[in-house]
């Protein structure tokens, strides 16, 4: 006999695209939340984008930063209020074009705030741009005839740079494609978490994410594409593991 799972009282109805994944990443959050007793004690800094729904989604304390600066804006709240929990909740267009110094630099000062990143290889709230993740040859709407990387570089991979470049606290890359990956995905907030409850420093979580809006696919095709040709060229795993 199945046991059904009670959603976690932090969680809210969101105004996630049906088959994205953000709406998983959002429970498990906050399922950690609830399962180390942060709930009445962190500040969550938000990104623009598809990350604005978190103010609908969850039930904490929340700061809409300026697009791109979300990790500045956890490094104040972190340095004002040292006792709360904070994290960032950004896309990657967010993270990674528009706030890439800012999230460099929170990484490059070690500053001791857990950063989520949803990659879905587009900018996905504001009409489905191209951006540092884009995969080669995708279609997107600034890039109508497939990304070509011979003018825009390669698809970026930020949680690689951080981890080989700084001296982070943990870094990795999960995905919400299988309940198996899903539960790795929960095992890896649990460490960003805990790096930071022990004052270890910054840790980066990078979810890899379908927009099937965007991506112009129904949820499963999305999914699938995720599986056969993003994950494969960003790979899973703990990249930076804790006290390595």
């Amino acid at each position: 006999m199945a046991i059904e799972k009670k959603a976690p009282e932090l969680m809210n109805y969101s105004l996630f695209c049906g088959g994205c994944g953000h709406g998983v990443l959002l429970r498990l959050i906050c399922e950690c939340l609830e399962e180390y007793g942060l709930d009445k004690k962190t500040i969550a800094a938000i990104g623009v984008g598809c990350s604005c729904h978190l103010k609908s989604g969850i039930s904490i304390d929340l700061i809409q930063s300026p697009h791109g600066r979300a990790a500045a804006v956890a490094t104040g709240i972190r340095r004002a209020e040292p006792d709360k929990f904070v994290f960032t909740y950004q896309g990657d267009g967010d993270a990674y074009n528009i706030g890439i110094a800012e999230t460099l630099n929170a990484a490059y000062r070690n500053e001791n705030i857990c950063v989520f990143t949803v990659n879905n290889g587009n900018f996905g709230m504001t009409g489905g741009q191209m951006s540092w993740t884009t995969m080669p040859g995708q279609k997107t709407a600034t890039s109508p005839s497939g990304r070509n990387c011979d003018l825009t570089g390669i698809p970026i991979k930020v949680p690689e740079l951080i981890a080989y470049s700084f001296t982070p606290a943990y870094v990795a890359r999960g995905a919400v494609t299988t309940p198996a990956e899903i539960n790795k995905l929960k095992g890896y907030i649990k460490n960003a978490f805990e790096a930071q409850l022990n004052n270890e420093g910054y840790s980066m979580v990078e979810i890899m994410c379908s927009c099937p809006t965007n991506w112009n696919l129904p949820p499963i095709a999305a999914r699938q594409r995720l599986i056969d040709e993003v994950i494969p060229y960003y790979g899973l795993g703990e990249i930076k593991k804790r006290g390595v």
